[in-house]
């Protein structure tokens, strides 16, 4: 049985024993395997933003001491922290940062407000908030302050700052509820003793994305995340003179790990970090980065391709663009691919796991019509009636999926673990699809009509 907090379904053991022998889990936490990054790929750049450079080396330091930071400020292994931060260096971090103190990231857009965030800390008892103390205009760290001073839990809010800038929040230490109150750039302290912890112990937390619900709250494990980020990099065949583009929230499955970020650090490549996917911004980041992949939802595709013949810069070092999210018209992916100078693969993908990707061998028709085969060889695939009994290839069916990556349950979600997971641990994943006979996938909708959101900054829970 894996080692999971209270309110995680656990992992069957028969899954356990299949994919320990299997090789797809290999007992290493996250934040341990950055440490070996590290020691392999130490002056090789691993996160750009702007002018910011941040070697391998000084990415494994600085998590390492704001480890010990977040440890004498009072943070526990098991607790919970809200993370809420743009694309930035700090986000990568402070979540590895978090993992190596043994404390939970509870990963948030940063553009939830009060209702999702305070329903989060309820729900994961968070103790810790880290996030900006304004970014767009809106006082992230207030609204901190008025959840702090709602509950019993939220204790301690980290504000980040960028670079040359100060916290009106500087000086608060503690207010009246009892909340401490730290710039994030002060959490830093001497490196101690590393904590002895459990790949299958649940690494960080992400959020399910429903047009028509709240979010749940997904509990990924070390073992799992690092075999899905790892298995989608050797997939895209990415080595160390890659460099990905984060274009699209850092804290999406899509960006975090399809391979993404923690796909690209693990073969030494360098993760270039922007803060929006507009055209200007991501084109001047390819070039001057040379950039070789990226993400992106439908409409960030197509607005794109639009500005292209007004926006002058180098792309030539850009290799594969993958879409998506959102439903894509053929035309824009036959443009993708002609007009960008690249390969497209097609992605789709759920904060639960289950992750579909066209190869870069395909045929053009297989990318520009599916949504591609599963990722895993002992990924279990089904197309299930409203009966629940299979339907033959070429008939739509909703997608249910189990494998080594796909979760076994949301976090203290009883009533709709009960509703959205089968009896023999299948994940139902409310998507119509259809299997074609070479295997892969065409999702045709959302069961009971709803379509998959198009918004960019929640790319349909990848």
């Amino acid at each position: 049985m894996t080692s999971m907090l209270d309110g995680c379904t656990p992992w069957p053991e028969e899954y356990v024993d299949r994919y320990w022998a299997a090789g797809h889990w290999r007992g290493n936490t996250l934040d341990n395997l950055l440490r070996g990054w590290a020691l392999r790929h130490g002056p090789r750049t691993a996160l750009v933003h702007g002018d910011t450079r941040i070697t391998y080396a000084n990415l494994n330091r600085r998590a390492d001491r704001m480890a010990a930071g977040f440890r004498l400020r009072g943070l526990r292994p098991g607790q919970r922290v809200v993370v809420q931060l743009p694309n930035v260096p700090e986000f990568v971090i402070t979540v590895f940062a978090l993992m190596r103190a043994g404390a939970v990231p509870v990963l948030c857009p940063v553009t939830h407000r009060a209702p999702v965030v305070s329903r989060l800390v309820r729900i994961t008892e968070a103790v810790g908030y880290v996030g900006p103390s304004t970014y767009d205009g809106f006082d992230h760290t207030g609204m901190a302050e008025d959840i702090a001073a709602r509950g019993v839990f939220l204790r301690r809010v980290f504000t980040f700052e960028p670079s040359g800038t100060s916290s009106p929040y500087g000086g608060l230490t503690v207010d009246p509820s009892g909340c401490h109150y730290f710039p994030l750039s002060s959490i830093d302290a001497p490196p101690d003793r590393a904590r002895a912890q459990s790949a299958g112990q649940v690494a960080f937390m992400l959020l399910s994305d429903d047009a028509t619900a709240v979010p749940e709250v997904v509990p990924r494990t070390h073992n799992d995340y690092a075999y899905q980020a790892q298995a989608a990099a050797e997939l895209v065949s990415l080595t160390e003179d890659d460099a990905y583009l984060a274009a699209l929230p850092a804290e999406s499955n899509f960006a975090l790990g399809c391979p993404g970020i923690v796909g690209t650090l693990s073969v030494g490549g360098t993760v270039v970090l922007v803060e929006n996917p507009e055209p200007a911004t991501c084109f001047a980041a390819i070039g001057r980065e040379r950039v070789t992949l990226t993400s992106v939802s439908p409409a960030d595709a197509l607005r794109w391709l639009e500005a292209l013949p007004m926006v002058q810069a180098d792309l030539s070092g850009l290799r594969l663009l993958q879409i998506g999210g959102a439903p894509l018209h053929r035309t824009t992916a036959e443009r993708a691919g002609a007009e960008l100078g690249c390969r497209l693969q097609r992605v789709f993908g759920m904060a639960e796991g289950v992750l579909t990707l066209t190869r870069p061998d395909d045929p053009d028709e297989t990318v520009l019509t599916t949504q591609g085969r599963p990722l895993s060889p002992d990924d279990e695939i089904r197309m299930v009636d409203v009966d629940g009994e299979d339907v033959p290839d070429g008939e739509p069916g909703e997608l249910l999926a189990r494998g080594p990556y796909t979760v076994p349950g949301y976090y203290r979600a009883s009533d709709r673990n009960a509703r959205s997971f089968t009896a023999d641990g299948f994940f139902r994943t409310g998507e119509l699809a259809r299997r074609t006979p070479d295997g892969n996938l065409i999702m045709t909708g959302r069961l009971g009509g709803s379509a998959r959101r198009a918004d960019p900054a929640h790319p349909a829970d990848l």
